[in-house]
């Protein structure tokens, strides 16, 4: 069974105050149990009341399709600014984890793994994982890639449409052992000796860094959710 909801994750899903939630609760318009003194919510309840899903295949309507929702040229420039301000690598997806950008400021390293088609699948791979937690706080965890990384996710509306990606952070214990590098290199279809010898050139973030990453992220995803709903709206008026 999926984690219950708090409040203030029901919250900040609906782009609601927390005195409307208790009204809805009230009226019997949002499905809620009493745990002690709280409100809990079921995730299945809150994605039915919605009529959507938060889980890729549906995210992002009844086809599952995001093109035209956001202009890539105005999305990458944003993204390749705070990538760089930033020092990490940045990337933003739909809610399979198909990239709708380029890498934006990728580590020597990962620019090694990324060099195959097979590589991307594993990332993507990654970045689904990312779309499927209901963790609605941007947090650090592994990628395929044994670096750290995560996600902000991108609203427009009351839909959840997308991610933006941080990644090419060491966690505490890079770098790996040189088996465990040549082992990465195999999975990735890299070159052995290129992946060896980058695997140094990670972004080495202290903890005061990785805290200001884990805000930004979110605010680059609401900048782009911006950006998506000025797009959308001028669509219509056309």
């Amino acid at each position: 069974m999926a984690e219950l909801l708090t409040t203030q994750q029901v919250q900040s899903l609906l782009k609601v105050d927390r005195t409307t939630i208790y009204r809805m609760v009230e009226s019997g318009k949002l499905p809620a149990v009493r745990v002690g003194k709280q409100w809990r919510f079921d995730p299945s309840d809150i994605e039915r009341w919605l009529g959507k899903s938060l889980t890729p295949s549906h995210a992002s309507g009844s086809n599952g399709k995001t093109e035209g929702w956001l202009p890539s040229e105005v999305a990458q420039v944003i993204q390749d600014a705070f990538a760089e301000a930033l020092g990490v690598t940045l990337v933003t997806t739909d809610l399979s984890g198909a990239p709708l950008t380029r890498v934006s400021n990728p580590c020597p390293l990962l620019s090694v793994l990324l060099r195959t088609p097979e590589a991307l699948q594993h990332c993507i791979s990654t970045w689904r994982r990312l779309a499927d937690s209901l963790c609605l706080e941007p947090h650090w965890t592994p990628s395929e890639t044994g670096l750290l990384c995560a996600r902000g996710l991108i609203r427009v509306g009351s839909a959840l449409k997308g991610m933006v990606i941080a990644g090419g952070v060491a966690p505490p214990n890079w770098p790996p052992t040189e088996p465990e590098l040549r082992a990465l290199a195999a999975v990735f279809s890299a070159d052995e000796a290129q992946v060896l010898a980058a695997a140094q050139q990670v972004y080495r973030l202290d903890a005061h860094k990785q805290a200001q990453v884990l805000r930004f992220v979110q605010r680059v995803a609401d900048i782009l959710a911006a950006v998506a709903s000025i797009h959308l709206t001028k669509e219509r008026e056309r």
